[in-house]
């Protein structure tokens, strides 16, 4: 099963927001169905936007890097790219995916999306990704 690489955007919806399409994409990789693939730079970039758009407290702080630990493989990705030119953040989305040799990024953030592919790797809404099933 090829890894996927899951943007930020998605890792914060899932964990504020009780329902919705990320939240059953981050349950796919609970259950092992998805391997997900994450970077430090992913992890740290969605504790900070937990902690300071939604004012997330330490212990939901340290309650949400356990989920994403537990249900994701930690890359280290050794190449620094400047492909999204729009948003120069969104390049260590696509280091981890390059680094994990993940087949798409799942994303709804639209630098990415408008970027569509790179070195084969597709950029992929939550929504799509979820109704083209996991035959990965």
């Amino acid at each position: 099963m090829q890894p996927v690489t899951f943007d930020t955007n998605v890792y914060i919806s899932a964990l504020n927001f009780s329902r919705g399409k990320p939240k059953q994409l981050l349950q796919l990789a609970m259950d092992g169905v998805v391997r997900a693939a994450i970077s430090d730079a992913i992890m740290q970039e969605t504790l900070r936007v937990m902690r300071e758009k939604f004012h997330a407290t330490p212990e939901d702080l340290q309650e949400a890097q356990a989920i994403i630990a537990s249900c994701t493989e930690r890359v280290v990705p050794t190449e620094a790219l400047d492909v999204v030119k729009d948003d120069p953040d969104d390049n260590r989305i696509v280091e981890c995916a390059v680094a994990s040799g993940s087949d798409c990024i799942v994303t709804g953030d639209n630098h990415l999306l408008r970027l569509g592919e790179y070195a084969g790797i597709k950029m992929v809404r939550v929504g799509d990704f979820l109704q083209q099933g996991i035959q990965r």
